[in-house]
């Protein structure tokens, strides 16, 4: 996994590649967190339309992150979410749980309306 880091209005874009699958891949991506944390960087969209896979620990990375965010202050919402992602927010539920938009000028205004 990789992760390239941009903003746009005051909003985190974190673009995500490659297979969120655990290991490495959890600390980085919390680590990456962490640090717009102490920035006073909350309002986070995760990008991922270059994921090409998210296995069950993957979907845990990104409930940590979630849950991370909330207890900060913060908000974390998924742009871009493949149809085979999709179906797994379906089976386990996290359609519920996680904002998701299709377009990254959506997901930015979103954070403007609440």
């Amino acid at each position: 996994m990789k992760i390239k880091e941009r903003e746009v209005d005051g909003v985190t874009i974190l673009e995500v590649s490659g297979k969120i699958m655990g290991g490495p891949d959890s600390e980085l991506f919390n680590s990456t967190l962490k640090s717009l944390i102490h920035q006073g960087k909350s309002r986070v969209v995760v990008d991922l339309a270059k994921v090409t896979w998210v296995n069950s620990t993957g979907l845990g990375i990104l409930i940590s992150g979630y849950t991370t965010l909330k207890r900060n202050e913060g908000e974390m919402k998924l742009l871009n979410v493949s149809d085979r992602i999709e179906s797994i927010f379906m089976v386990t539920k996290l359609h519920s749980v996680f904002e998701t938009y299709k377009s990254e000028d959506e997901a930015v205004q979103s954070f403007a309306t609440e």
